[in-house]
Formats: C-alpha cells, sequence, structure tokens
C-alpha cells in the first residue's frame, strides 16, 4: 500500500498530548482553524490535508484502508505513541477505520456528523458541476458562484467548494485533481466491510447535528460499544462551523482526563 506524506498545520505546545484533526471530502486543513486554535491551549493540535486535498500530494488510490496507512504513517513520523482522533464526515471514517485496525495507537476517539455505513448519495452532481466550470472565462470568484448555482443551490456549500479554486498565473484552475474525485466518490461516500475486525473498545464520542440526518445511535454500536452521542440543535452536517462554540466544547469536555460517559 503506497502511502504519500500529509501536509499539515500544527497548533499549541509539542509537550501538550495530540490531537489530530481529520477534514471531510473537498475540504482541507483550513476549514478546522478556529476549532484547533481553540483546541491548542490544551492539546498540540495537528492538521493535515488528506491525500489530494489542500497541499498534500495527489493519488490516484483514494479510500479508506489507504488513507488510514497515510495517517499511521505521519504519527509515526510525528513519533506518536497514540493521539487523539477527531475527524468530520470522511475524516470521521477514516478516523473510525484507523481506530478498528489499531486500537492501541488510539488514545480518544471523536467523530463527527458521519457513521461507519455505506450512504446510498451521490457526489456526480458536485463533481461535475465543478468539472463544468468554464475556468478560461471566469474573472472572478463570485462569477464563479453564480455560475455555479443552478448545479449546487446551497450557497454556503458553494463557497466551501470554490475554497478549492486558486488563481495560478492569471488564470483560475482547481487545487484538487477532479478526475481522481470522480472515480474515488463511491469509496468515499462507503465504508469497508469490518467483519473481520473486533470492535473498538475504546472511548468515543459520535457528535451529530441537530438537523442532519447522517448518523443513527443504531449505526454505531456494534463496532464502537463504549461510544457516547451528543447531538448539537441548530446544526446541519457542518455542525463544527454552525455551532463552532458548542462543538468546541463538547470535544473539550470529552477529552478532559476526568470524563466519564453521562
Amino acid at each position: 500500500m503506497e502511502t504519500v506524506e500529509l501536509a499539515f498545520e500544527q497548533f499549541g505546545d509539542p509537550d501538550d498530548s495530540a490531537l489530530i484533526i481529520l477534514h471531510g471530502f473537498f475540504a482541507s486543513s483550513r476549514n478546522w482553524r478556529q476549532i484547533a486554535q481553540r483546541l491548542s491551549d490544551r492539546f498540540h493540535v495537528y492538521a493535515p490535508d488528506m491525500r489530494n486535498h489542500g497541499a498534500s500530494p495527489n493519488h490516484p488510490v483514494m479510500d479508506y484502508p489507504v488513507m488510514a496507512a497515510d495517517l499511521l504513517r505521519f504519527i509515526d513520523d510525528r513519533g506518536l505513541e497514540t493521539a487523539n482522533l477527531l475527524g468530520h464526515s470522511m475524516g470521521g471514517k477514516v478516523a473510525m477505520w484507523f481506530a478498528l485496525g489499531l486500537p492501541a495507537r488510539v488514545n480518544k476517539l471523536i467523530v463527527a456528523d458521519i457513521a461507519p455505513v455505506s450512504y446510498k448519495h451521490s457526489f456526480d452532481n458536485t463533481v461535475l458541476a465543478l468539472k463544468e466550470l468554464p475556468l478560461d472565462e471566469l474573472s472572478n470568484r463570485k462569477q464563479a458562484e453564480t455560475l455555479l448555482a443552478p448545479r449546487i443551490a446551497e450557497l454556503s456549500y458553494r463557497q466551501f467548494l470554490l475554497q478549492n479554486l486558486v488563481l495560478k498565473d492569471g488564470k483560475y484552475c482547481w487545487r484538487l485533481d477532479l478526475d481522481i474525485f470522480q472515480r474515488a466518490a463511491p469509496n468515499i461516500a462507503a465504508f469497508p466491510d469490518a467483519d473481520h475486525l473486533a470492535p473498538f473498545t475504546g472511548n468515543a464520542l459520535f457528535i451529530a447535528g441537530g438537523d442532519s440526518d447522517f448518523v443513527q445511535p443504531g449505526d454505531i454500536n456494534s463496532l464502537f460499544p463504549k461510544a457516547a452521542f451528543s447531538t448539537i440543535a441548530n446544526a446541519g452536517h457542518w455542525l463544527h462551523v454552525q455551532q463552532a462554540d458548542a462543538f468546541a466544547a463538547l470535544v473539550e469536555d470529552f477529552l478532559a482526563p476526568g470524563w466519564t460517559q453521562r
């Protein structure tokens, strides 16, 4: 299995215990700076860019086993015996697969608005909308946003996706390799077969947005029997943005040394 060296940002004191934040599909470490900075007063926070995202290398293979292998390389390269893992969406699936395969390397596990299941939704419309954007005709980012609107109705999601549009040598281009994303999208919506793996019996917290339907408690218990479950009201899938204070407070409470399941 060929791994890549992940680019990353880091916050806080290297002598503090490690917390690694794993972002979602189409995102990057930059989307987590606010949360990372808040948590850095108690943890040495690492926010890597997953393969094919942000400043990390592109690779034609993108699935959860290989991204978990990238994470293991990242942890080993930092000289960490264990780390706390916080993953959102795709990053949450990476964190879960890592914890199931290498439980001794995980201190505490936090999964944000995703479950260890294969979802039926498709990223086809999103990828095709981005691929069909006429980059040569763009003169500004607002124009790109307007052109995407008929295919991607939600303004906040358009703005999120357009963080991957960069100006290079006076022309707009995608930071992402959209061909790789198109091929890998089914892997991202899925979750690998875990029947051959023992459940993760360490401390785990699943946080769901109250307005999201991505997580059902019944989807969690068999693989994560000690998991606690919390819901944040007035938040959807992007709960760490929509209710940042409430989200960070739950994470801080769970990671506190004296935490006990309620």
